[in-house]
């Protein structure tokens, strides 16, 4: 499994990008993210993505959301319907990576689902429920504070707490909305230096200058950002530089 001293680093894929991109987004992450069924991937994507994380080294995960929608406005799904959500679109990708010979080693719920179910029980325990009963030992990718992180020990479910490498955090420690000031990094050079900067002090900083102490298990950097390509591969020079440092 190809990882850099312990510090992992996913995308979200098969969200219709070009197979160009996802290919060179794969050269970088350790943890690939793959919509199943919901808001984009079907099923030649997800079982084309599931190969390659199979021939490479990298983990397999599932990435559902929203049917309909990309699914980063506010989320009005019950829990009823979130467990049936969550039940198809986890089986469907679970059926491709039996069929592959490929474990199902996460799940990360996509855009407003990711949101809504850390800030609601009900919808948290419906999501930890089915991940419990869907997949076999897979981890959830989850915010470090919230009802997923809180209450995934009492379902069974194992937490790896999540840090974006590409986006602005407010004092709170919440991400600065998108299409607000600073919600976006932009550019290599930005997360390059969030990377130095969080190996180095454990810190990032966030939109108002506030020093933030993060430890997450996995970082992300999202797959549809212009410059994400580039994001990923200077994320990961800075990891692997990390993992060569002796003093670390």
């Amino acid at each position: 499994m190809k990882t850099d001293a312990g510090i992992d680093l996913n995308c979200d894929l098969g969200e219709g990008e070009p197979w160009e991109r996802t290919m060179a987004l794969l050269d970088s992450v350790t943890s690939a993210n793959v919509a199943c069924g919901g808001h984009a991937g079907d099923a030649e994507t997800v079982r084309a993505i599931a190969a390659e994380t199979l021939r490479r080294g990298i983990r397999f995960g599932a990435h559902p959301g929203l049917p309909g929608g990309f699914g980063r406005d506010t989320a009005a799904v019950s829990p009823a319907e979130l467990s049936a959500m969550l039940e198809e679109q986890l089986g469907f990708s679970g059926q491709i990576a039996r069929q592959l010979g490929v474990g199902l080693r996460h799940v990360k719920l996509h855009g407003s689902l990711y949101h809504a179910a850390n800030v609601d029980p009900a919808l948290a325990e419906a999501t930890l429920r089915v991940v419990s009963r869907r997949t076999s030992g897979a981890v959830l990718f989850a915010p470090p504070e919230g009802w997923l992180a809180r209450t995934a020990s009492g379902c069974g479910v194992e937490v790896w707490t999540e840090g974006f490498l590409d986006r602005g955090y407010r004092d709170d420690g919440t991400l600065v909305p998108r299409g607000a000031a600073g919600a976006l990094l932009v550019g290599a050079d930005a997360v390059r230096h969030r990377a130095r900067e969080w190996i180095a002090t454990g810190e990032v900083v966030g939109v108002t200058g506030r020093r933030l102490r993060m430890a997450p298990r996995t970082w992300c950097v999202h797959g549809d950002s212009p410059d994400a390509v580039a994001m990923a591969a200077a994320a990961r020079v800075e990891f692997r530089r990390a993992s060569a440092d002796p003093s670390r």
